[in-house]
């Protein structure tokens, strides 16, 4: 079994840093109807209604197809973590990378972490400020296109 393939919860790990690792961020790239899976799972009937409706949910075959859009290393990110205030609802939302291995952002986080990001800003040095503007063109693509999500994964080397 794949263990990057599940999301896990893992130990806080304080204030120390990583020495390898990588995140990265999945945006939404396209959700296809798995056809097998419709056909053996789902009723006659409803099998027409599921191709109008793929925002319904993978329980009925529908996949998500995910794009890494950005990736930085472990203790890139961590540091960039800081830059955040430490008991904000930003620094929590995307702490859970760290804690969880997994975090979900959707439209729901667009504005609270693009706010936070550019208030941050000037904490941060110059390759935190690129991850920072790349995260914001994303969430501004979320806001665009509400069904579009990030998924946020860590990999542990």
């Amino acid at each position: 079994m794949n263990d990057q393939r599940y999301a896990r919860h893992q130990p806080h790990a304080g204030d120390r840093y990583f020495a390898s690792g990588k995140v990265v961020f999945y945006a939404l790239s396209s959700k296809f109807v798995d056809e097998k899976s419709v056909q053996t799972r789902t009723p006659p009937k409803a099998q027409e209604i599921i191709y109008y409706s793929l925002a319904i949910g993978h329980h009925l075959g529908v996949i998500d197809c995910l794009k890494a859009q950005l990736e930085c290393p472990l203790t890139g990110y961590q540091h960039w973590l800081n830059t955040l205030p430490p008991q904000s609802e930003a620094h929590r939302k995307m702490a859970g990378v760290e804690r969880f291995g997994e975090i979900n952002i959707d439209i729901s986080h667009t504005h609270l972490l693009a706010r936070a990001l550019s208030d941050a800003r000037p904490q941060m040095n110059e390759e935190q400020q690129g991850w920072s503007e790349q995260l914001i063109a994303l969430l501004q693509q979320i806001e665009h296109e509400p069904a579009m999500y990030l998924m946020v994964r860590k990999y542990d080397a």
